[in-house]
């Protein structure tokens, strides 16, 4: 009787022992969030985003100047520069990129097209070249059982620039003959009518686009296009979601092939041809831009780490304006750099992590996520392996129409994605410290047709199996715009939700199992 009397004491006693920690593990982590306050965060982005830093366009000096800057905050405060390969500055990891320019001259029967106005080239694997041959139109370039713009097998392509539109084929009822719906067939997608134009020998693809996407896609591009096309040296360059090799407006093809809509509309592969001149000039050089890193060394689980993104990078000035980017990302990156120096501070006063905890700001973001697929594909700091999850913010300083005049709410992409551990405790921290925070997850839906999982630095880890989560506050009329300021930024949002990523790190970090991959 006394040694069960005993053993119920001892039992008791842990309990009593566990619910104090547990009150001062909560005390800990609320403490350590508060020093992220809106006043810091205000002092951070008001240099960030200032117009002396020009837009933080990659490779430019305004970037130089936000790395130094973060850098030397990172080592004020205490951090570790992990970047072994950097002795000069180990806070800074150089990401080779490189610079694509073309100079491209087309002639369509003696006219010379226009740049930005008659087409766009937007195949960046384009090689210098010199050539002389006929433009063919191809209509829609199927070629199947049930529409075939190929029904003459004996039609030469080889060689020849092919011009194809990029829409569907549909009956008298206005239902697309392929698919008999109303939407179009998947399986003639933009991309298989450009593999068959290959595997037919087409020199050069020309695809034709409604109006109002083609002037869209040329007014963002050109001033990109004059600085050039920014890639990862060694890797090939992003595709862009619309294959082949140069985009015009559907409205020019009658002009550029000297027939009527009529005869357009009777088209049969080949019957329409033109004469067509290329000259092509491709120049390349490498630039280096860098990821900014700092790391907070765990205890007991340091091997196993935590890595909190933003990208710091901008789209620098366009059309004489300065693209200060204070939402995007400079929301994320002076969020990343509270969380820092609250890490640090525990870690200073003997409550840091039991996990490591990686500070990573990435560069090239705007580019196509080039310094995050930099970290994960080819030069990782810290084994995969051992990186237990990804926290990527992207955008949290703004209210978006949806939510209009009510700041209390944080888009959650991705959460769910790979493990449901991470899914669990984002809700779990928010029910017990963030009551408040609405945790949306509209564009976590698999079918939004946003496709937000796929656009930011999150997807470059969770491509790689890592559990990733992106914060993000949705986007609004100054997304790209002169217009993205300090002034427009809301700091108690900014401050909350920076709180509120910091505490689920802060779990992530201490827990005692790593998160568990569950799906896949």
């Amino acid at each position: 009787m006394m040694r069960k009397t005993r053993c119920l004491q001892f039992f008791l006693l842990l309990l009593v022992f566990q619910g104090i920690s547990f009150v001062l593990y909560a005390q800990d982590v609320l403490t350590y969030s508060a020093t992220i306050t809106q006043e810091d965060l205000k002092k951070h982005l008001s240099y960030i985003a200032s117009d002396e830093l020009e837009g933080r366009d990659t490779g430019s000096k305004g970037l130089q100047l936000a790395a130094k800057y973060i850098a030397n905050h990172f080592k004020e405060w205490g951090l570790i520069g992990p970047v072994r390969s950097n002795p000069t500055n180990p806070y800074l990891q150089p990401v080779p990129l490189k610079v694509t320019r073309f100079e491209t001259t087309f002639t369509v029967k003696g006219k010379i097209l226009e740049p930005f106005k008659d087409y766009i080239a937007i195949n960046h694997q384009l090689s210098t070249s010199k050539s002389k041959t006929q433009l063919v139109f191809a209509g829609y370039g199927i070629d199947d059982e049930q529409y075939s713009d190929f029904k003459d097998k004996s039609i030469n392509l080889k060689n020849k620039a092919v011009v194809i539109v990029n829409q569907e084929p549909r009956d008298g009822q206005g239902k697309y003959l392929l698919s008999g719906t109303d939407k179009p067939s998947e399986k003639w997608n933009i991309s298989k009518r450009v593999e068959l134009l290959r595997k037919k020998g087409a020199r050069y693809i020309l695809v034709a686009i409604s109006d109002e996407i083609f002037y869209r896609y040329a007014n963002a591009m050109k001033a990109s296009a004059e600085k050039g096309i920014i890639s990862l040296a060694g890797a090939a360059p992003r595709s862009w979601r619309l294959s082949g090799d140069i985009i015009i407006p559907i409205s020019s093809l009658p002009t550029l092939l000297s027939v009527d809509s009529a005869k357009l509309a009777q088209n049969v592969a080949g019957t329409i041809q033109t004469p067509f001149k290329a000259r092509i000039k491709k120049i390349e050089e490498e630039i280096f831009s860098d990821n900014v890193v700092g790391l907070i060394e765990g205890t007991d689980k340091k091997e196993e780490v935590v890595v909190l993104s933003a990208h710091y990078d901008h789209v620098g000035i366009q059309e004489g304006q300065v693209m200060n980017g204070a939402d995007d990302d400079g929301s994320g990156v002076v969020a990343v750099m509270e969380m820092a120096q609250a890490f640090a501070k525990a870690k200073a006063e003997g409550k840091g992590p039991r996990r490591s905890v990686l500070f990573l700001l990435v560069t090239a973001e705007e580019k196509g996520l080039l310094g995050s697929q930099y970290y994960t594909d080819q030069n990782p700091i810290f084994p995969l392996a051992n990186t237990v999850a990804n926290l990527n913010i992207d955008m949290i300083g703004r209210i978006d129409q949806r939510y209009k005049d009510d700041p209390n709410y944080v888009y959650i992409i991705g959460s769910d994605r790979l493990s449901t551990d991470l899914h669990n405790i984002g809700q779990q921290v928010g029910e017990k410290y963030f009551p408040d925070l609405k945790l949306d997850y509209t564009y976590n839906d698999p079918n939004d047709p946003n496709r937000f999982y796929f656009r930011s630095d999150h997807y470059n880890f969770a491509k790689h199996g890592i559990p990733s989560v992106f914060y993000f506050n949705g986007t609004h009329q100054d997304y790209h715009q002169p217009t993205d300021d300090v002034e427009k930024i809301h700091f108690g949002k900014l401050e909350k939700i920076a709180r509120y990523i910091f505490t689920t790190a802060w779990e992530i970090a201490n827990r005692q199992e790593r998160l568990v991959v569950d799906k896949q």
